[in-house]
């Protein structure tokens, strides 16, 4: 193919005409700046006309901007904005600059942007191209003080597209329906987040009660309080013997992770002596005493032994704990209040295992315990499940931008 002729990687059948260069000044028929009416006057601010501002945006949603803020006539014809017709798209030209959206209602908007009007292209195959065009050339950085891109900047940039209106709206509509479902599984995902969350809450006794909000039926009597001195006991013994184990390092996120994994080409560490490190054996819990305010502890599960750094702390719970319960119950915020009034340090602050034997916990039976481990162990399954796929439409729709575009 010569080097002039230009075709995207994938394409619909039917189609073979080689794609055009535009100009974004040639693909709008008119172009429209905003204005912020004065907030002196209460009068401007009580109105029906959506006013966008450049955070009612967000990086990867395209299609569903619900303003926040709407204007009367009265702080159009008393500022610099305009009533932007529907069908047209907003770019931020300033802060988060590079961020768009297809709007399919009118609207006005901050001086932060500039939107295209009246186009001559299908809106929604314009408004992926302009997307894949803008976020590889300009670096999008929320809410820091950054260069921006002015008018004629913009209106210069070139894009590619096909001749044929019906090719642009295949992929328009290909796109869009590859974005309703992440959107889809994105709110699936959330809430499932916020009902562990809420589990999180109600499943564990508050302050000053001994039951919790909710509970298994079959099970009426009080959770007991024990200390942590009495139901986990230190268990990190030193590779004196250098022993060839595996080293991880544990994550907010992740947990345990192999170091080779988490550092590029295993780390600093990779080459160290670690007879000074842990040796971490399963059902083993560990972490960072200056991370865990961050939720840096990790449970060790992966039937074998690993070694962790000096710096870890490491320790196992007694029969009168079931792991998974208290794996859940380290991310309550009944723990992290434990953390923030316990740790100690004077720049960077640490909360030992000394400290973790100060504190104390409320129970219910063992039987009980694994009741609630069990629930919670599926929704983090269920969490897991929807991430996961989640990130791989992301993955697709990232690999279709890249492809069905020249």
């Amino acid at each position: 193919m010569p080097e002039n002729v230009k075709k995207p990687a994938i394409r619909f059948a039917g189609f073979d005409d080689a794609w055009e260069q535009r100009k974004v000044e040639n693909i709008a028929e008119r172009f429209y700046g905003g204005g912020t009416p004065s907030t002196l006057n209460s009068q401007f601010w009580i109105g029906e006309i959506p006013w966008i501002q450049s955070s009612d945006l967000t990086e990867n949603e395209l299609f569903d901007v619900a303003p926040r803020k709407h204007i009367s006539s009265q702080a159009i014809a008393a500022s610099a904005t305009k009533v932007v017709p529907k069908d047209s798209i907003a770019i931020i030209t300033r802060v988060g600059v590079g961020k768009l959206a297809f709007m399919p209602y009118s609207y006005t908007s901050s001086q932060d942007f500039l939107s295209l009007s009246g186009l001559k292209m299908d809106g929604i195959f314009t408004t992926y191209a302009l997307y894949r065009k803008l976020q590889s050339e300009l670096h999008i950085v929320q809410g820091t003080s950054i260069k921006g891109i002015t008018k004629e900047e913009l209106l210069a940039k070139v894009i590619m597209a096909p001749n044929q209106t019906t090719e642009q709206r295949q992929i328009g509509a290909f796109l869009q329906n590859l974005d309703h479902l992440i959107t889809l599984h994105q709110r699936k995902y959330d809430k499932l987040v916020s009902v562990k969350k809420s589990m999180l809450e109600k499943m564990f006794p508050k302050n000053g009660s001994d039951i919790p909000e909710i509970r298994f039926s079959g099970f009426t009597d009080p959770w007991e309080q024990r200390e942590f001195s009495e139901v986990t006991y230190s268990s990190g013994e030193k590779n004196r013997d250098n022993l060839p184990y595996e080293s991880y390092s544990i994550t907010n996120e992740r947990g345990f992770v192999p170091q080779d994994v988490q550092f590029e080409n295993g780390g600093t560490m990779k080459e160290a002596d670690k007879r000074m490190y842990y040796i971490v054996t399963p059902n083993s819990f560990a972490y960072n005493p200056a991370r865990i305010n961050v939720g840096s502890i990790g449970y060790q599960n992966l039937s074998k032994n690993v070694i962790v750094s000096s710096l870890y702390e490491v320790f196992k719970s007694t029969e009168l704990l079931d792991d998974r319960f208290l794996w859940h119950w380290f991310k309550t915020d009944g723990f992290q209040k434990l953390i923030e009034q316990l740790q100690e340090g004077g720049v960077r602050l640490y909360f030992y295992y000394d400290k973790l034997c100060m504190c104390s916990i409320k129970v219910p039976r063992v039987e009980e315990q694994r009741r609630i481990s069990k629930l919670l162990d599926n929704l983090d399954n269920l969490i897991t499940l929807h991430q996961r796929k989640l990130e791989k439409l992301k993955n697709v729709k990232k690999s279709m931008l890249e492809r069905m575009f020249v």
